[in-house]
């Protein structure tokens, strides 16, 4: 293992099952790749440097109303690593972008200029926008040009994050860091006594895992098996090093008896099982889409790539708090959970109080602006997907191929059903859902949503609601895919249009030319119908 790779790779295999698998090469290599798949830090971080804030972008509207949020896409240097420059990619920085606030009912304009060596889209992940400026794969963005997509934001306050969405580079793109926090507002969030106060007790926290070389520089390896057994290992990038907000060996200093934490699994693979040693509590007050109606006591969280989650912690003076990743539930036994994360650990962050605190209000008991539960009525569509490899069912991505076709505003029941061993996140574009059932079981309160993204069961079938948008375009479609980000730039996505109910039948499912896709050559505006 490289001596650039902080995290510390534990050995754990019994005297007898190594004798059991002694002598045959096959098994050797099986042995070898077993052990070194086995990854923690637990135990050998110091917590020796301030955890990085990203910049806040919260414009006051323009002249003509529109706030105007400036993004320039460019490669930098960065020091990831005590020492050592990585070459990374950012926005508006060598790394990671900043964190955009916007209130429901705002116009929004984002001028995102691309400096990068190559075409980027850039994905408004969980936000309810026209089609045409999703910025999924069909609205690339070449190398020198600019994209200048609008909208009026028009759901409840949430987090949300954005980052690059081009077809079959996703993976790559993200793991070089462009990707960044969005925070929506509303009159309710204004009064709703969570803490608010950006950087002091309202806490964003990227998390996200690296391999690195000797020099410092990303390791972009996806297998470390040998070509015979590389079969098992199909997740993409699992890190050693982990870090949040881009800082390695983070400590944030807590200034209040209560934090909110923003939590953002901005990994590409990685399954974290997140909570306190000693099994402390803290309270979910919100997921990927909205707040909940009450916190949730929970004392562990699990969050697949791309889900999002806000908790409150509370505090006594002078304490310290060390955010854990514990083993995660992923439903894999041995040996398979072993090659997909199943047995890593990992410390996140230090919370250090401060030898005194400032008073906080309590935690309210019910959260204004939750969104209500989806009512699915019995008359709903239902759409069945099957998750098998990288297709889903039975294809694989295809850009001038639409898969599904929509009404405007309707509620549905979607239901996934697994055909492998592999692990899946689900990540819908445009729509809110919430989980009805996994594996024929009511999910606990904490899973239920409002969701955008969702770990699907390794077995079974998860179950659904879908509350669609009332936006529609006949030429433009939205996305569904794995979250694995291996996976969905091998081709696990469909696409959807939405439109005018009743026309579900007259649109063609096939797009061509311009149809198909969008890029953008130089300054452009665009908005699609509403």
């Amino acid at each position: 293992m490289s001596a650039a790779r902080f995290g510390r790779r534990r050995l754990l295999l019994s005297v007898g099952g190594a004798a059991l698998l002694a002598g045959a090469g096959w098994a050797t290599n099986w042995l070898v790749a077993y052990n070194r798949h086995e990854l923690s830090n637990a135990g050998t971080l110091d917590f020796t440097r301030r955890l990085k804030i990203p910049p806040l972008l919260d414009p006051s509207p323009s002249g003509d109303g529109s706030k105007r949020y400036d993004l320039t896409l460019a490669p930098g240097r960065t020091e990831l690593l005590p020492g050592k420059k990585t070459d990374t990619w950012g926005a508006n920085g060598s790394y990671l972008a900043p964190t955009l606030r916007a209130r429901r009912g705002d116009k929004v304009t984002m001028n995102v200029r691309n400096n990068l060596p190559e075409p980027t889209t850039l994905h408004w992940h969980g936000m309810h926008l026209p089609a045409s400026t999703d910025g999924g794969p069909h609205q690339t963005i070449n190398a020198g040009a600019t994209w200048r997509p609008r909208w009026t934001v028009r759901q409840p306050a949430s987090t949300l994050w954005y980052h690059p969405h081009p077809h079959g580079s996703t993976g790559s793109h993200v793991y070089r860091g462009v990707a960044g926090m969005i925070i929506l507002d509303d009159e309710e969030s204004d009064r709703n006594g969570l803490p608010s106060a950006y950087g002091i007790d309202d806490i964003p926290l990227v998390i996200q895992d690296k391999n690195f070389h000797d020099d410092g520089s990303l390791d972009f390896s996806e297998t470390s098996l040998s070509d015979d057994i590389a079969a098992v290992d199909n997740m993409g990038v699992l890190g050693d090093t982990i870090l949040v907000n881009g800082t390695y060996d983070p400590y944030f200093e807590v200034t209040t008896r209560r934090v909110r934490l923003r939590l953002l699994n901005g990994s590409n693979a990685r399954i974290y099982q997140l909570g306190f040693p000693g099994d402390r509590s803290f309270h979910l007050v919100a997921t990927d889409n909205g707040v909940l109606k009450r916190p949730q006591a929970l004392t562990r969280l699990r969050l697949a790539p791309g889900e999002r989650a806000e908790i409150v912690v509370e505090f006594k003076p002078g304490e310290e708090a060390v955010l854990h990743s514990f083993k995660p539930d992923l439903g894999i036994g041995f040996p398979d959970r072993r090659f997909v994360g199943g047995d890593d650990t990992f410390d996140i962050i230090a919370l250090r109080a401060a030898a005194t605190l400032k008073d906080s209000p309590p935690l309210p008991t019910q959260i204004a602006g939750a969104p209500a539960a989806i009512e699915v009525p019995g008359s709903a569509k239902k759409r069945k997907f099957t998750f098998v490899g990288i297709q889903i069912n039975g294809k694989t991505m295809d850009m001038n191929r639409v898969d599904e076709v929509v009404a405007a505003g309707a509620t549905e029941i979607w239901e996934i059903e697994r055909g492998d061993g592999w692990l899946h996140a689900f990540h819908l574009h445009g729509a809110t859902f919430n989980v009805l059932e996994v594996n024929g079981r009511e999910p606990p309160a904490h899973m239920r949503g409002p969701k955008d993204t969702a770990f699907l069961p390794v077995t079974g079938t998860i179950k659904l609601a879908v509350r669609f948008d009332t936006l529609t375009d006949d030429k433009t479609p939205y996305m569904y895919h794995c979250h694995v980000l291996r996976h969905e730039d091998q081709g696990m996505m469909g696409q959807f249009l939405v439109v005018e109910p009743g026309e579900e039948g007259n649109v063609s499912t096939t797009l061509t030319g311009g149809s198909a896709s969008h890029h953008a050559h130089g300054p452009q505006e665009e908005e699609s119908p509403r």
